[in-house]
């Protein structure tokens, strides 16, 4: 019975729960409803009513079209006021463009005060709330400026518009309302247009300003017209010079403006007074004095990221070139600012391609990413960049050396033949004088001893060696194009190599091998110095020709490469020597590389011909014994040597090592005859009267391995009978340099010889032959059996042929036009004749043709 009772009793409770909860839960429906109903019925109250300011709006502008009378500024106050109650800027755009150009008709209002807009400002009830809506108005024109797109023709139009209603409200020169008595109120007037243009600036006026510009401008022709980029780059110097260029504002100007791809080139193009502007305010000498601080150009080009920086960096040179005088009084902050921009952008630059890297025109593989939106515009970009290895910077960068005179301590050379046997001793004796006391052949005017390396001068010189070389190699795809600015003057090497040698306590090259064991920055801007000048020689010397090397002596005089090239291959010897080459990496490695490419370039042009005496190339304390004990013991300095610099090494002692190496190898791969074991030997039989068919087909097919062993050759007569005699390799070496010289004759077509001195390479029309590659597989085969086994053949190459052989044609540096004496001297005298003719070479008459007989045909 109790048990029941309690059951019920449960049940009953528990059923009154699930009432309440029911009622709580109707309530919650019910409530909801009445929200949802009450947001609905706001919602359509709202659209009624914005429905009907729009009609009212509508009705208002047109009525303002029908021109029947003005409006007055309250009247515009008002309808703005409500536009912009509500205004959305898909919605509302035409409404709006409507509403300015309302605005703007009232300011060209003649002597009618009260049309006027502006004159709202002036009402003590309505100063405030009119201030309010110039700003949302204003940054309302912002915002569509930064949608729109110039190149079309109807948001041109609009571009127009919004631009001059910012150009309108910002400045107070056109205001009516100011003229005559109105004067007076210009202060307070100026006041309120800096409060607006404050306004604009915290919510972003200049990013609006650079998208504009940047749409515009970053593209090979301007698509703004010449109002309205004058008025958008007036827009931009307002903040500025209101604020008397304070460095809250400089900062976002050049992060903004002066970062749009070739500015200052349009500006000059479209509208030059803009510049002029620039110019009366020394803004150049401004941004140098922003940017000389490191951490405020770090923050600049952090903020730009590479691709921009670059515009920026060309903007400040086109600038530059047109503020000589401000360059010249400001070269250290210039060029310390370019170069910390160029070392923040080769932070980034990468040698090669992967998943993290982008392509740049001008830096080429670059691990940021990178704005394709700017390669339009990167060839205008380029050729600002060119400024900085033109010719007037050069001048003005480089102009304590440029402005001393040289010192002719020589008769000049230049009819001398250096290859003549009287003038040996004379150059030995002029190389001993020349590196003992480590000067030049000319040397500038200077007081006794060097230049100290901390000195004012000296550092002004390295910093603008560290700043080209710094561009060198981080605008690697236009790297050519800087050397060949910096070489285009013919005193600036000469003169800076006088001012090298004069370097340190006893003025001396000395200094420069004791850097390389120094870490310290003076020690790495000194070697910096050096790299430039290797590379830009080395690149002078390529691009000239014997003539201008031998006769004209252009830059260079030849006791100077004598001297030059002593210095550089003790240098790279050092390097090697003392184990610096081995663990080389970044600029250590730059370093190698400079300066040996020069030296290898110095040391072709004397092997193609003479300039230095005999024997100037040997290092005469490389003691062959110590380098075959170096070689014995697997060092690492002693292949390197062998592997850059193998002319350091008289050629004799070359041929020794030579066979000394192939001699173990034979020994490794058990191709010579020992008490216990015969070498593997191959056996050909070959009919004279087809010895290169039988010789091919039997040599073409065997391994490297039995290439390099022992290989009979039995000779046969045309019946098959053998001939007498036992191969013991004389027969082997008769018919290597049988078949050698079968292959090389001219006849067979496979080979030709040059014109002059019947030099061969091989033939342009080979292809006759059906196997003609496979044939060439097999003399290259056939001349390194020969190499290998000491036999000497007589194969006169070509010297261009030599150098393709060799990978040099690979080179950037590598030039065909110096190649082509040996392959056609007569070709090669005529198109010199060609560069030097003073005349007009249309006069000539000549075309871009070339004769030749191809099988008896022309």
């Amino acid at each position: 019975m109790f048990t029941v009772s309690q059951t019920s009793r449960a049940w009953f409770i528990d059923r009154a729960r699930q009432a309440r909860e029911e009622r709580l839960v109707q309530k919650e429906r019910e409530r909801a409803a009445i929200g949802i109903q009450a947001h609905f019925r706001s919602f359509l109250c709202r659209s009624r009513l914005q429905k009907a300011i729009r009609r009212e709006i509508d009705e208002f502008f047109q009525a303002d079209d029908s021109g029947s009378s003005k409006r007055s500024a309250l009247c515009i106050f008002k309808i703005a006021r409500k536009l912009l109650f509500l205004f959305k800027i898909k919605e509302d755009n035409e409404r709006f463009e409507k509403l300015c150009r309302c605005i703007l008709s009232s300011m060209d209002a003649e002597n009618e005060p009260k049309v006027w807009y502006v004159s709202l400002a002036l009402s003590k009830d309505l100063t405030l709330l009119w201030i309010k809506q110039i700003k949302d108005i204003l940054w309302h024109c912002c915002e569509f400026l930064g949608q729109l797109k110039p190149e079309i023709l109807q948001d041109s139009r609009l571009v127009t518009l919004y631009l001059t209603m910012l150009v309108t409200f910002t400045d107070t020169s056109t205001w009516k309302i100011l003229r005559g008595k109105g004067e007076s109120l210009r202060p307070a007037m100026n006041h309120i247009c800096a409060n607006i243009m404050g306004h604009l600036n915290q919510h972003g006026f200049y990013s609006v300003l650079q998208i504009l510009l940047t749409r515009g401008l970053a593209r090979p022709r301007p698509c703004l017209s010449k109002g309205t980029l004058t008025a958008a780059f007036s827009l931009a110097l307002r903040p500025v010079i209101a604020a008397q260029f304070s460095d809250n504002l400089i900062r976002p100007f050049l992060i903004h403006i002066m970062s749009v791809p070739a500015l200052v080139t349009h500006l000059s193009t479209v509208t030059p007074e803009r510049l002029t502007v620039l110019e009366s305010h020394d803004m150049l000498r401004k941004f140098i004095t922003f940017l000389r601080d490191k951490d405020r150009c770090r923050d600049v080009c952090e903020s730009l990221e590479g691709c921009h920086t670059l515009c920026l960096m060309g903007n400040l040179l086109h600038l530059g070139s047109l503020s000589p005088r401000v360059l010249e009084e400001e070269t250290d902050g210039f060029v310390s600012l370019l170069t910390q921009m160029l070392c923040y952008c080769q932070k980034y630059v990468s040698q090669k391609k992967s998943n993290l890297t982008h392509w740049h025109p001008v830096l080429g593989w670059f691990s940021q990413s990178v704005d394709y939106g700017l390669n339009e515009s990167m060839p205008l970009v380029t050729r600002q960049l060119q400024f900085l290895w033109g010719v007037p910077l050069i001048r003005i960068f480089f102009s304590d050396i440029l402005s001393k005179k040289l010192l002719e301590n020589q008769e000049p050379v230049a009819h001398v033949q250096p290859t003549s046997p009287q003038n040996v001793l004379p150059m030995k004796n002029l190389l001993k004088r020349a590196f003992q006391k480590s000067a030049s052949v000319r040397n500038i005017l200077k007081p006794v001893g060097g230049k100290r390396v901390d000195s004012a001068e000296v550092q002004k010189v390295c910093n603008i060696c560290v700043l080209y070389q710094t561009s060198l190699t981080t605008l690697t795809q236009i790297r050519l194009q800087i050397l060949t600015g910096l070489t285009y003057l013919d005193d600036l090497l000469p003169k800076l190599w006088a001012f090298i040698c004069e370097l340190g306590p006893h003025g001396g090259l000395k200094l420069f091998l004791e850097c390389l064991s120094n870490d310290t920055e003076e020690s790495k801007q000194l070697l910096a110095m050096l790299m430039l000048f290797c590379d830009c020689s080395r690149h002078l010397i390529t691009i000239l020709d014997d003539i201008e090397v031998y006769e004209e002596q252009i830059s260079f005089k030849l006791e100077e490469l004598v001297t030059i090239s002593s210095f550089l291959n003790s240098f790279v010897f050092k390097m090697i020597w003392d184990g610096i080459v081995e663990n080389a990496k970044g600029e250590t490695l730059e370093l190698f590389q400079s300066v040996h490419g020069w030296l290898m370039v110095l040391y072709e042009r004397d092997c193609r011909r003479r300039f230095a005496p005999e024997d100037h190339w040997l290092r005469k304390d490389l003691k062959p014994s110590v380098l075959f004990q170096e070689l014995d013991k697997d060092r690492k300095r002693a292949q390197l040597v062998l592997q850059y610099i193998p002319h350091v090494i008289p050629h004799k002692n070359r041929v020794l090592l030579f066979r000394n190496m192939v001699t173990k190898e034979k020994e490794k791969l058990g191709l010579v005859e020992t008490s216990s074991a015969s070498p593997h030997v191959t056996h050909i039989t070959i009919r004279r009267s087809r010895m290169l068919e039988d010789g091919y087909e039997q040599l073409r097919q065997l391994s490297q391995h039995a290439m390099k062993g022992v290989i009979r050759v039995k000779f046969v007569n045309d019946l098959g009978v053998d001939e007498a005699g036992i191969d013991q390799d004389g027969v082997f070496k008769e018919f290597l340099e049988e078949i050698i010289k079968r292959v090389f004759d001219p006849a067979l077509n496979l080979f030709k010889t040059t014109s002059g001195d019947e030099r061969l390479y091989p033939s342009p029309t080979s292809y006759i032959h059906e196997n003609y590659l496979q044939l060439f597989e097999f003399v290259g085969k056939m001349l390194g059996k020969a190499v290998y086994e000491g036999i000497v053949v007589d194969v006169p190459f070509a010297s261009f042929f030599l150098s393709q052989l060799l990978g040099h044609h690979h080179s950037i540096f590598y030039s065909s036009v110096d190649e082509l004496p040996s392959l056609d001297s007569e070709f090669y005298k005529n198109l010199t004749s060609i560069k030097r003719y003073d005349g007009d070479i249309a006069d000539l008459g000549l075309t871009l043709s070339y004769d030749e007989d191809v099988m008896g045909q022309n």
